[in-house]
């Protein structure tokens, strides 16, 4: 009976990690896919897999779920590349329009200027095409450093390589975004 009650407790801190981090992992996953569904897809894989962890510290958490979060989305890259190249004439083409078509766009806002909305819409399609085209690394190190937050340790440990790795990934892709959206600023 004793044994239950840390288990509880484990799993209270858990959800409530999850709770903390679903939103955040999810808007990740779709601007490093492109697709509601498969970042949600994503996302909840990488949360199932993070029960088998529940019994590590909760200060191991953040890198261990970003690490995971990080090889469902390779995953994902992967499948769609042998999609592409042995079902390409099957497939039909990814339309950027597609991903304005949400249910969501038909939800008042009460923001006081509609043009700034778009403006903001705008900018936030063009940064989610740049860093599409990112090389993956360089795109993992910019969505976990700069759009999560988590500091060099944690995105090394959840990128799988040195603190160095990551400065110079980050540093290349800020690089390139910055000459790709010059007239955004």
């Amino acid at each position: 009976m004793l044994d239950a009650a840390p288990a509880a407790v484990a799993a209270r801190s858990l959800d409530e990690f999850f709770a903390q981090t679903e939103v955040r992992a999810f808007c990740l996953a779709n601007v490093a896919l492109g697709d509601r569904e498969e970042a949600l897809d994503c996302v909840q894989d990488a949360m199932e897999r993070m029960l088998g962890y529940r019994d590590r510290p909760a200060s191991e958490w953040t890198p261990l779920f970003w690490s995971i979060l990080r090889r469902r989305l390779t995953d994902r890259y992967r499948r769609r590349a042998v999609q592409q190249r042995l079902l390409g004439w099957l497939v039909r083409p990814a339309n950027d329009q597609d991903d304005a078509a949400d249910g969501l766009d038909a939800v008042p806002d009460s923001a006081p200027d509609p043009m700034q909305r778009l403006d903001d819409e705008r900018a936030m399609t063009r940064l989610s095409h740049a860093l599409r085209h990112l090389p993956t690394r360089q795109r993992e190190a910019f969505l976990l450093r700069v759009l999560q937050g988590l500091d060099v340790a944690s995105t090394a440990q959840a990128m799988g390589c040195g603190d160095g790795s990551v400065k110079t990934h980050l540093s290349r892709a800020m690089a390139t975004l910055r000459t790709q959206l010059e007239d955004w600023r």
